[in-house]
């Protein structure tokens, strides 16, 4: 199991950058990733067609590669969050994460006893196929496992709070799209009630010395959700940013 680099940057008092992939199931996406040096990648399982094999692929094909490697399951459930981290990912994102006691079976799920009751399926991809010492492995894996919980609704806005303090979780990761919807105001991101809402969940992490996450999809985003405190950044998903740089390069060919 390689060291998480998302922690790494973080203990060192940086900002992690990622990228999501959603689109891009090709054996070369991981390199292309680790070329353009981010310190984290999210494969989307819950707004694409990845199946659990195809994410074994990914995770596989980041071997070698230094960033840490996530994935957003379809649903936060045990045979979902517990497979995909026995096929190597360093870190499961669940959606729309309505309480503490939604968190707390996340975390359940993802972790290793004392912490959690993830089953042991040792010797496998997650240990590179190489058997570990279990006592050594297990309290290394809970620390090496990160746990990000999406806040996507008015409820999960409300319980901020008290997601952050479950222990376990490490980020609380705004959706943004889909908080705006619940909250009535869909890709109004300008809001006021959006801006409230941003500030909300970055001090209750804050608070509880857990971090903050946001994914903006465009250079204004970024700078207006940098400045909120957010402590990590995840830029665009790779089929919008593809899109947003071939509609350049094709209309700057034609001008």
């Amino acid at each position: 199991m390689k060291p998480n680099r998302l922690q790494q940057v973080l203990a060192s008092g940086k900002r992690p950058v990622g990228h999501m992939i959603w689109e891009f199931a090709s054996r070369g996406i991981a390199r292309i990733l680790e070329s353009a040096d981010v310190d984290f990648a999210v494969y989307d399982m819950e707004h694409s067609g990845y199946d659990v094999a195809t994410i074994s692929d990914l995770l596989a094909w980041t071997h070698g590669t230094t960033f840490a490697p996530f994935v957003r399951v379809p649903e936060g459930k045990y045979h979902f969050i517990a497979r995909i981290l026995d096929a190597g990912a360093l870190g499961i994102m669940v959606g729309n994460v309505k309480t503490a006691e939604q968190a707390a079976y996340i975390v359940d799920s993802a972790k290793y006893p004392p912490m959690g009751h993830r089953g042991l399926g040792l010797s496998h991809a997650h240990n590179n196929y190489i058997a570990p010492t279990p006592t050594e492995y297990l309290e290394y894996a809970n620390r090496n496992t990160t746990v990000i919980c999406q806040i996507e609704s008015p409820e999960g806005l409300a319980n901020a709070e008290a997601i952050a303090a479950t222990p376990g979780v490490d980020i609380l990761w705004i959706g943004h799209f889909d908080l705006t919807a619940n909250m009535g105001i869909v890709g109004q991101f300008d809001h006021p009630d959006f801006h409230a809402a941003l500030k909300t969940v970055v001090e209750a992490a804050r608070k509880h010395g857990k971090y903050s996450a946001i994914q903006p999809g465009s250079p204004q985003q970024l700078e207006q959700w940098k400045s909120v405190g957010f402590d990590i950044l995840s830029f665009g998903a790779d089929s919008a940013l593809y899109r947003a740089a071939l509609a350049e390069a094709i209309a700057r060919t034609r001008d």
